[in-house]
């Protein structure tokens, strides 16, 4: 259903948008070090799983049209810092940011863009709907969103390893047995049934 209302191909239900973050972050390979530019005008969850990941944030200026991340900082930045390859760029209080400048410019560099549209599930640019902009998005149904299950998010991407990847991560990366067998560091991060259901009724 989130697939088909938003336009991507996979969806992953989680406990929480900033979960959804994290994951994409761990999706992005983001090492210990590694410089990850973020938006500078947003709530915490937008930068956390960057630091979960032993990443560091550099935020990017705001532009004045949007309130979101400015295509002319975050060139700026990538002249500073022509190294960092994952940007995470929050779409505040539900309007979306300039995505084709934004785009263009990570394009340009070669980095990745993980989508932070946890506010603004319905919102369109262009007429598509925002969450599907990035490589890994995500999305929210916290208490104070349109849609809400007073918690829950989910991980939106068009790469079904991705995906398959993310979900097993979230199940406390259980194997494919019959009894209790881990082999990687997983994450109790899957959306609980109750959730689902005020969510799907939302």
């Amino acid at each position: 259903l989130a697939c088909e209302t938003v336009g991507c191909k996979y969806a992953v239900a989680l406990a929480t948008g900033t979960s959804a973050l994290h994951l994409a972050v761990k999706l992005a390979g983001v090492k210990p070090g590694e410089k990850v530019f973020c938006s500078d005008m947003t709530f915490s969850a937008t930068v956390n799983p960057v630091v979960y990941e032993g990443g560091v944030p550099v935020f990017i200026d705001t532009e004045y049209d949007t309130w979101n991340m400015d295509p002319v900082a975050l060139e700026k930045a990538f002249e500073l810092y022509p190294e960092v390859r994952v940007a995470v760029i929050a779409h505040l209080y539900g309007t979306p940011g300039k995505i084709d400048e934004l785009r263009a410019v990570c394009e340009r560099h070669g980095a990745m863009i993980i989508e932070d549209a946890a506010e603004s599930l319905g919102a369109s640019y262009k007429g598509q709907q925002t969450g599907t902009f990035g490589t890994y998005n995500a999305i929210s149904f916290n208490g104070n969103k349109i849609i809400t299950g007073s918690a829950g998010g989910m991980l939106l991407t068009d790469d079904k390893d991705a995906a398959d990847q993310a979900r097993k991560w979230s199940t406390q990366s259980r194997e494919n047995a019959a009894w209790y067998q881990h082999e990687k560091v997983g994450y109790n991060y899957r959306m609980s049934n109750v959730i689902a259901g005020v969510v799907r009724g939302q």
